[in-house]
């Protein structure tokens, strides 16, 4: 990966390797005591099973961190593998949950074959894609995805997009770009990829939060011309 991958990737892969182990700690499970994040999630779970495949096919949590969102939607009984760019992560998370399957790829080029995903959950992974890089990710999605699976995406927002850059995290030295957009702006993106917007939510800051979250329900057309 790091031989083909754009430069952004092969940074943010090398900045969550060495914050893997403080980050793991620090977030074991983003979404407990987070009620508004858990119903999304169930509400993706349910237009997973609402397309009707006769053997559901897998879902994939890309940027899966820790693993504790693939856990959850093992336990809701979906079949789902998790990716991430950083290998430690990857490690992290085969420990945490050794039932599930956690592999190492980037968002930027999806190793799977066309049509063969129930559904993706990308929460807080694209905020470290470049806006130019954004339509091929959503482009990849669309075309690993069966008719009429969703997609869930969170990632903090505001009145404008913006962008930052940390060179230090958790004591570690690291460097690695944080975008901030607006759901319309992600919105038009999923768009042009031809996925459908299906449901908008905008969360505001809770503790230590300084920027609201938003929340983006998509799916692929359930046919070519729907």
């Amino acid at each position: 990966m790091r031989a083909y991958s754009p430069a952004f990737v092969q940074s943010t892969q090398a900045s969550y390797d060495a914050i893997a182990e403080d980050y793991a700690a620090g977030f074991p499970d983003s979404l407990a005591g987070r009620p508004l994040e858990q119903a999304l999630l169930t509400a993706f779970v349910d237009l997973v099973r609402a397309t009707g495949a006769p053997v559901q096919p897998p879902v994939a949590d890309i940027g899966s961190g820790p693993g504790y969102v693939a856990a959850r939607l093992h336990e809701s009984g979906l079949p789902v593998f998790g990716v991430d760019v950083s290998p430690r992560m990857v490690a992290l998370a085969r420990r945490a949950h050794p039932e599930l399957r956690f592999h190492v790829g980037s968002m930027t080029a999806l190793d799977l074959p066309d049509e063969t995903l129930g559904g993706i959950v990308a929460l807080y992974s694209i905020i470290h894609v470049p806006d130019d890089h954004l339509p091929a990710v959503f482009a990849g999605f669309h075309r690993v995805l069966v008719p009429g699976a969703p997609v869930l995406l969170g990632f903090q927002s505001g009145g404008e997009d913006g962008r930052a850059h940390l060179t230090e995290r958790f004591g570690q030295e690291i460097s690695l770009d944080y975008y901030w957009r607006t759901p319309e702006t992600v919105a038009a993106h999923l768009a042009k990829a031809g996925l459908e917007l299906h449901s908008r939510v905008l969360r505001e800051p809770e503790g230590e939060e300084q920027r609201p979250r938003a929340f983006l329900l998509a799916r692929k057309p359930a046919s070519a011309g729907a």
